[in-house]
C-alpha cells in the first residue's frame, strides 16, 4: 500500500534491535484518515472472504481492528492480556511472547464472544516473529471457529513470522512488508 509505505518512510523511526517506531501515526497517536484507508484496503483484499468477527490483541490492535471491522460490519473481539473482575464465565486462553515488550503474556477471550460458528479475520499492527498471531490462532482453534485470514499492517519480512504462517497454508496479507532497515542510516526497504 503506497500511502502506508510513504508514511512509514516519512515518519517511521528505525531503532536498534530491529524496532520500527510508528507510534506517531499507528499505535500511540493514530492517524484516523490513514486507518480508514487501511480499513478499506483490508476490505478490498478480503472481499472474497466471509468474516463474522475480527480478532486482535490488546492494546495496539484494538483501534486498528475497530476501523477495519466497520468495513466488514462485524464485531471486534480482542484478546485481553490480563484477567479482569468483570470478565465472567469461562475463557479461552493461551500464552504469547511479545517481540516489542520482551515478555510473555497470558491472553484470554471470553467463550461468549468466539464460537464454532465464527469465521475470523485476525488483524494486527505488526508481524515479526509471529508469536501474537500464533497465539490468536490458538484461541481460534480452541473455540472451534474458522480462521479466514490474517491482515497485518506492517510485516518485518526479514523475520520469519510471515514465512512460517504462509508455509502452514495460512492466508497472510500484509499492507507493507519491510525487507531491510538500518538504525544507523534510518533506511527502510520495502518488498514489492
Amino acid at each position: 500500500m503506497e500511502l502506508l509505505e510513504k508514511r512509514i518512510q516519512e515518519d517511521g523511526v528505525v531503532k536498534e534491535g530491529n524496532v520500527l517506531k510508528v507510534d506517531s501515526f499507528l499505535n500511540h497517536q493514530i492517524d484516523i484518515g490513514l486507518m480508514n484507508e487501511i480499513g478499506k484496503e483490508f476490505k478490498r483484499i478480503f472481499a472474497d472472504t466471509e468474516v463474522t468477527k475480527i480478532l486482535t490483541i490488546e492494546a495496539s490492535g484494538i483501534a486498528i481492528a475497530a476501523i477495519v471491522a466497520q468495513y466488514f460490519d462485524v464485531p471486534v473481539v480482542f484478546a485481553k492480556k490480563s484477567q479482569s473482575i468483570n470478565l465472567d464465565g469461562s475463557v479461552y486462553s493461551t500464552r504469547i511472547e511479545s517481540f516489542t515488550h520482551k515478555r510473555v503474556y497470558d491472553v484470554i477471550v471470553s467463550r461468549k464472544y468466539l464460537s464454532s460458528e465464527d469465521k475470523v479475520l485476525v488483524v494486527d499492527d505488526f508481524l515479526a516473529n509471529g508469536c501474537a498471531v500464533d497465539g490468536l490462532i490458538d484461541l481460534i482453534n480452541e473455540s472451534g471457529a474458522t480462521l479466514q485470514g490474517v491482515g497485518i499492517i506492517i510485516e518485518k519480512g526479514f523475520q520469519d513470522g510471515g514465512k512460517r504462517l504462509r508455509e502452514r497454508g495460512i492466508r497472510v496479507e500484509s499492507l507493507a512488508i519491510v525487507d531491510e532497515m538500518d538504525h544507523k542510516t534510518g533506511r527502510i526497504v520495502f518488498r514489492h
